[in-house]
């Protein structure tokens, strides 16, 4: 897997930016957690469905397993300035059945609120978590050799934001019978 990150067991860290925090998530976080995932609006591209609060509790302990078992995973970000909530972005190994694997690579993935699109804060996360990432994941496993994301290809925002990071488009597949693009960097 992706031993030997800096993250110890479970221990999240804490990025800064000019603007954001991405910081662990708590239990208190879970209501913003849900109300985001309810949005149709969010969810549009993702899946297609919004999800329930069964389902946001479970998404919400895959990603403390995450940094638990494999020292990286999935933070909240906040606004610095007053602590609103945004949205959730970082990595993951989801064990994606699809085609190409992306089994053992680590992918990125981000979600903001309806309220934080259009402000640049995916991308200003994005950056800061894969310099986390550069430095933490892939130091650690250099024969990974490159960081993915998965996007619906109808998605513009999230194509822009992947773009300014440096990813390019690899090629065209599905996943969940939904076409996708798969992206790497």
């Amino acid at each position: 897997m992706f031993g030997g990150v800096t993250a110890r067991s479970g221990e999240v860290p804490v990025i800064e930016t000019e603007r954001l925090r991405l910081r662990g998530h708590k239990q208190e976080d879970f209501a913003e957690s849900v109300a985001m995932w309810s949005d149709a609006a969010v969810t549009r591209y993702i899946g297609g469905k919004t999800l329930s609060e069964e389902e946001v509790w479970a998404r919400l302990l895959r990603y403390v397993g995450h940094w638990a078992w494999l020292g990286f995973g999935y933070w909240l970000i906040e606004e610095k300035a007053t602590g609103a909530f945004v949205g959730e972005m970082g990595f993951s190994d989801w064990k994606r059945e699809m085609e190409p694997s992306l089994k053992g690579v680590p992918e990125i993935g981000w979600v903001l609120a309806t309220r934080a699109h259009g402000k640049g804060y995916a991308t200003e996360a994005a950056r800061a978590a894969m310099a986390w990432g550069d430095a933490n994941v892939r130091s650690a496993r250099p024969s990974l050799g490159r960081m993915v994301c998965i996007i619906h290809p109808e998605h513009t925002r999230s194509i822009r934001v992947a773009e300014k990071c440096e990813f390019k488009e690899v090629l065209r597949t599905t996943y969940h019978g939904e076409p996708t693009v798969l992206f790497a960097r």
